[in-house]
């Protein structure tokens, strides 16, 4: 393998409990009473998944393009500035580099609020590729982030694997024939990212860099430096 593909929200920055909450009041806003919990089940979905599990047909078409729009203003305003990176991602990232890995982002996430992500996770310059909610027609669990990812770093899905912490992840990556690892930082239930495909867990980026040799990514590290 050759790339390393990560998911953001609640793999790379801790933001998902705030997605929720602009979520919830939106959602509120237009008169749908939603519990949090239901919510933040959701969380790792783009607007164009997330909202049909909440609203009728009818209400997405009268109303869906508004709440969408004031959710982003709401959470940009409200919640966007205090999004945190998790501890020891850089770090990751440039053993991922000194591995001779290609690193690529993949996220539901707007373009501009991927690049607070990249400046609060501290990644910014160690990136080869990058998509957002910009380049995908459907967000997860459909494929097409990722796929777009893989066109980026012009690779074929064996060629890579993806991080991310959701089951959404888990399930567009094996969509777009990708091997996956998920991280429990997202707040999602081991059974939950087992089931949805992943083949490895770990706490979060930290974990994963402190057991990086015996993970899916050190080993391939290991038979890459065999092979030269």
């Amino acid at each position: 393998m050759k790339a390393v593909i990560f998911d953001i929200d609640g793999t790379l920055v801790d933001s998902v409990d705030l997605h929720a909450k602009a979520w919830q009041k939106a959602l509120d806003h237009f008169g749908h009473q939603v519990p949090f919990e239901h919510v933040r089940a959701q969380i790792g979905k783009g607007g164009d998944q997330l909202m049909p599990v909440f609203l009728s047909g009818a209400e997405l078409a009268s109303q869906g393009e508004a709440l969408d729009r004031y959710r982003s203003e709401l959470f940009k305003a409200r919640y966007l500035g205090k999004v945190r990176g998790f501890p020891q991602v850089r770090e990751l990232f440039q053993r991922l580099l000194n591995d001779g890995w290609k690193i690529a982002l993949a996220s539901s996430a707007k373009g501009d609020e991927l690049q607070t992500y990249k400046d609060v996770a501290g990644i910014g310059d160690l990136l080869d590729a990058e998509t957002s909610s910009d380049d995908a027609e459907k967000s997860k669990p459909h494929p097409d982030i990722f796929q777009a990812a893989l066109h980026r770093l012009q690779l074929p899905p064996e060629d890579a694997v993806v991080v991310g912490d959701s089951p959404y992840d888990a399930e567009a990556a094996g969509k777009a024939g990708l091997r996956s690892i998920g991280l429990l930082c997202g707040g999602f239930k081991k059974d939950d990212l087992i089931g949805a495909g992943f083949l490895e867990l770990y706490e979060d980026p930290a974990d994963l860099l402190a057991h990086f040799d015996h993970s899916l990514l050190g080993l391939s590290a290991d038979l890459k430096t065999h092979r030269r």
